[in-house]
């Protein structure tokens, strides 16, 4: 991390230099111009530390105490100086932040939200967003930011379509472990901007035990989209004397079928392939139908793996119809 500068402007009085130090440790090295000028500093000062090449405008009042390239830290630093005290960091930024996705955006914009009534408007590399409900999303972590749970339907919202803010709402939330209570609070209480019935569906997915971004999109794009049964989720089952839980099965239609949706990387482990085998072992010994598919199958045909459950579903005896969806040949 860089070190901030420690080059003192003459203007700044003698018994505001700690002051000084200190602003620069905290804030990464970055100043607003009303901050200097709290310490003394002018206007034509300022201009002059960047015309001789020791400081840079970064965004409107806002300062480097250094040149080049900033950091992400500072980028971010800055952004919510340049928004004001009560800005946050909010949307893709409070997610790579939070470790929902992973910090591969250093050259995207930040996001900040701000309160409704601030003057911040987006800057290139800032998008400023504003919200109502700012009392209820904001957390005092450092640096400060929207909690997780908004951050995850942000996230989703910003997706281009409905089908994918559901999925991008199910993928996130499961792996961060959010309640569907606390999520369903939190757009009562802060309506998404759009995709408002995508979203509640999602919830109601997951409320009904869909628990990974694979079993999202097995319920909608397979059983929703072709007019299947909807499935039993997470169904347990003892093997060997352990609870086991299978991702879906149709019994509640009279079929004894069971569908598992494998992520590979889980489901290579040693220890789990094993698992594993024994469940499909006690599955065949109680006389139950299986169907494996991982992420791929699903994701690139989805309509494939409904044939294949459906043809499954009738050679046991259920009479309902396979519906086409828009994707099938």
């Amino acid at each position: 991390m860089r070190q901030p500068s420690i080059f003192i402007p003459a203007q700044v009085r003698p018994h505001d230099r700690d002051h000084w130090r200190r602003l620069l440790a905290d804030q990464h090295g970055l100043v607003t111009a009303a901050q200097l000028g709290r310490l003394g500093v002018s206007p034509d000062a300022i201009e002059a530390q960047v015309d001789a090449g020791r400081w840079q405008h970064v965004l409107p009042r806002v300062y480097a105490t250094h040149t080049g390239r900033l950091p992400r830290h500072e980028r971010i630093m800055a952004a919510l100086l340049y928004a004001g005290p009560y800005a946050l960091v909010s949307h893709r930024t409070a997610a790579e932040e939070w470790g929902l996705v992973s910090g591969d955006q250093d050259d995207g914009p930040v996001h900040v939200t701000v309160p409704y009534g601030s003057s911040a408007v987006s800057q290139p590399g800032v998008v400023v967003h504003r919200s109502r409900a700012f009392a209820h999303i904001a957390v005092h972590t450092e640096p400060a930011r929207v909690r997780r749970v908004e951050t995850v339907l942000d996230v989703a919202v910003a997706e281009p379509t409905a089908r994918l803010a559901m999925h991008r709402l199910v993928a996130l939330a499961t792996d961060a472990r959010l309640s569907v209570t606390d999520l369903q609070r939190s757009i009562e209480l802060r309506r998404p901007r759009r995709y408002a019935t995508a979203i509640k569906d999602a919830l109601r997915f997951m409320a009904d035990g869909v628990s990974s971004a694979l079993e999202e999109l097995f319920a909608v794009d397979v059983e929703r989209a072709h007019g299947l049964p909807s499935a039993n989720r997470q169904v347990p089952f003892h093997v060997d004397g352990r609870l086991l839980w299978e991702d879906a099965t149709y019994d509640h239609v009279g079929v004894a079928l069971t569908v598992r949706l494998d992520g590979q990387r889980y489901h290579a482990a040693p220890g789990v392939a094993f698992r594993d085998r024994r469940r499909d072992n006690a599955a065949e010994l109680a006389d139950r139908r299986r169907l494996v598919y991982g992420w791929k199958d699903v994701a690139a045909n989805p309509c494939a793996v409904a044939g294949e459950v459906a043809a499954v579903l009738y050679r046991c005896g259920w009479a309902g119809p396979l519906m086409p969806c828009e994707a099938c040949g």
